[in-house]
């Protein structure tokens, strides 16, 4: 229905035609209405696109962490290192124990190259062996946190400093227990977690191969 006068058509809520200011009013309230909603829209979206991204990334990320029990030939790795004139220490051991790391590293902060295995037990418990090149007193005290030994012991006929922390608890982390032996020029540092036989195991292989 239009208004006689104006021709306009009535607003039933208003019972007679708008004005130019509530025609004007009506149009702006509908564009910022439409605007909220394609902004809510907007923002659902972004955070849809977010949740993605952020699984994609825990998929990936998470993924290396299944490579943690790998099975590592680290006597194939030593054997395969071009390090001339130096022996690494790639101790036989029990088929039952497994190694998730193998790599040398050139010259460190301390001046000295490293060759690190890592070893598990069959308990699954952790000993990690660094055979420090021509290692010095700086990089030995470093790779056991300047920890004052507590002892030593003789294995496969070496004798080995020993450093046992294991009082401290979780304090102590991966290093509650580590050996220290001396090869030649050569020092190998045995730290972890496993249990006195387990230290012994590893301490007495390397003792076999790199002992004269």
């Amino acid at each position: 229905m239009s208004d006689p006068d104006t021709g306009r058509p009535i607003v039933a809520e208003l019972g007679r035609p708008e004005t130019p200011e509530e025609t004007w009013l009506r149009k702006d309230t509908a564009r910022r209405s439409r605007k909220e909603h394609q902004t809510a829209f907007n923002l659902v979206l972004a955070l849809i696109a977010s949740l993605g991204i952020v699984l994609f990334l825990v998929a990936v990320v998470a993924r290396p962490d299944s490579t943690v029990d790998r099975d590592v030939d680290y006597r194939q790795v030593a054997a395969q290192a071009d390090v001339p004139g130096v022996t690494l220490a790639a101790p036989a051991l029990p088929e039952s124990w497994s190694s998730n790391r193998a790599d040398y590293t050139d010259k460190t902060a301390d001046g000295v190259d490293i060759w690190t295995v890592g070893f598990l037990t069959p308990d699954k418990q952790y000993i990690g062996l660094q055979q420090g090149i021509r290692a010095n007193p700086t990089w030995v005290a470093n790779q056991l946190g300047q920890h004052r030994a507590t002892g030593t012991r003789s294995i496969g006929g070496t004798k080995w400093t020993v450093y046992d922390r294991r009082d401290e608890g979780q304090d102590a982390g991966n290093q509650a227990y580590s050996l220290v032996g001396t090869f030649g020029s050569d020092t190998i540092v045995l730290v972890g977690t496993a249990n006195d036989a387990s230290f012994r195991t590893v301490a007495s292989a390397v003792a076999k191969q790199l002992a004269p």
